[in-house]
């Protein structure tokens, strides 16, 4: 036989009071009396009550599911999806996926979740300025992961997950150097998620060795075109850089093909990170070295957020977590070729 569980109507008998107060008690709202405030809370704990969180989000007119935008171009995004799914199901939620596509503003991706009453949000990547997401983050607790937007003063609404970009930068570029590489090249991710960090980091991190005057940024974007058409930039050139760190794995891999195929050994004659460890740099024939993401780890933070905030009924429950990256070290660098 089924056990019957405790409701707030229960608690509301028990205490001799209103389910409204009840509810203003257990939400800790202001209406009761010290006195009647004890008394709720005892026996809410005697009989076991515990709030219906599913009920408490359909009141608010939204479901126990998370709206997800991703990139479907990008391997990385797809990889935090794979994480989300078991994560979100693990503590009762459903996952709705809608895609960020060039041809399509993201601000209308993102009305599409909210328009299927989303309980929350996780933008993977968003690229809309502080003034839409904040917007967003008005309507429905939101959680975005890396982005320009992390780590800048929290949005009211808005948490985020990120990875330690600069720091993972800095790690590229002192391994280069220690290698003996002082002709290094960034090919930037141009208006991509994490871009503008990634690039200031790189800039950052030249300067410390002193080699300021030596850096270089090629404008590119987080695409395998991107990179080739980059790699073709810098071959009709006089010389070639000893290494280039680009801003992603993506426009690596469109990097090491044309140069692949130009004749280009590398990394004899060039060396090459990524930044990403998205599952296909670890390929045999591709074997790239990159700086890992936590793509598991920043999922499940991501749920953990998400959740948590939209279970939060004072709406002021918001955080940002930052997770350490990794330079792995494989096949695509090595020491600079000998002038």
């Amino acid at each position: 036989m089924a056990t019957h569980r405790p409701t707030m109507a229960d608690v509301a008998v028990r205490a001799g009071v209103s389910r409204t107060l009840v509810s203003f008690v257990l939400s800790g709202k202001p209406g009761a009396s010290e006195e009647t405030r004890r008394r709720v809370l005892e026996v809410a704990e005697e009989i076991g009550y515990r709030p219906d969180s599913a009920a408490q989000l359909l009141a608010r007119g939204r479901s126990r599911t998370i709206g997800v935008l991703m990139d479907v171009r990008q391997p990385f995004h797809a990889e935090m999806v794979t994480d989300l799914y078991p994560a979100a199901e693990g503590v009762g939620y459903d996952v709705l996926l809608t895609a960020n596509l060039p041809d399509r503003d993201e601000t209308e991706s993102i009305e599409t979740l909210i328009s299927h009453r989303c309980g929350g949000l996780i933008l993977l990547g968003p690229t809309s300025n502080r003034g839409a997401l904040q917007r967003i983050a008005e309507r429905l607790p939101t959680v975005a992961v890396g982005g320009d937007v992390a780590g800048k003063p929290l949005i009211r609404g808005m948490s985020s997950v990120r990875t330690a970009d600069a720091k993972g930068i800095r790690q590229a570029v002192n391994y280069l150097v220690e290698l003996g590489h002082r002709d290094i090249v960034h090919v930037d991710g141009g208006g991509g998620s994490g871009s503008a960090e990634r690039r200031r980091a790189y800039r950052a991190a030249m300067r410390s060795h002193g080699l300021e005057a030596a850096s270089r940024v090629i404008a590119g974007a987080h695409t395998e075109e991107a990179g080739a058409h980059a790699a073709r930039t810098i071959l009709d050139e006089s010389r070639l850089p000893t290494a280039i760190l680009a801003s992603n794995d993506r426009c690596a891999l469109g990097l090491l093909d044309v140069f692949t195929r130009s004749g280009v050994q590398v990394p004899s004659e060039l060396s090459l990170i990524g930044f990403d460890d998205s599952r296909l740099s670890d390929y045999p024939l591709i074997d790239l070295t990159t700086v890992h993401q936590d793509a598991s780890g920043i999922a499940k933070h991501a749920v953990r957020l998400a959740v948590g905030m939209m279970e939060d009924e004072n709406g002021d429950l918001h955080d940002d977590v930052v997770l350490e990256p990794k330079l792995v070290v494989r096949g695509t660098t090595g020491r600079p070729r000998a002038r």
